[in-house]
């Protein structure tokens, strides 16, 4: 079988797996004991969260990754619950 990738295909692979960098990075950088080591973990996870929003937003302008538009009252609820558990 030689099935070929399209670019949305393509695009949902390198996002997906960008999630998973990522991810990794995020657990390196908060299981650092050296500092020197820590601060070049935070510095590629950002690097990598670059990555994956440009990823992201290439396939919002496709329509690839349609997001809906949040209400208010949703947005007030989110921010109620989680300004009560910041204090809590």
């Amino acid at each position: 079988m030689n099935e070929q990738m399209g670019d949305r295909e393509r695009l949902e692979d390198f996002l997906y797996n960008q999630k998973m960098i990522t991810a990794n990075y995020n657990t390196f950088a908060g299981e650092c004991v050296c500092g020197n080591l820590r601060n070049d973990m935070l510095t590629i996870l950002g690097e990598e969260h670059e990555i994956q929003n440009t990823l992201f937003t290439e396939m919002q302008t496709r329509g690839w990754y349609p997001t809906k538009q949040a209400e208010q009252k949703d947005i007030d609820t989110a921010r109620q619950k989680f300004s009560t558990q910041a204090k809590g």
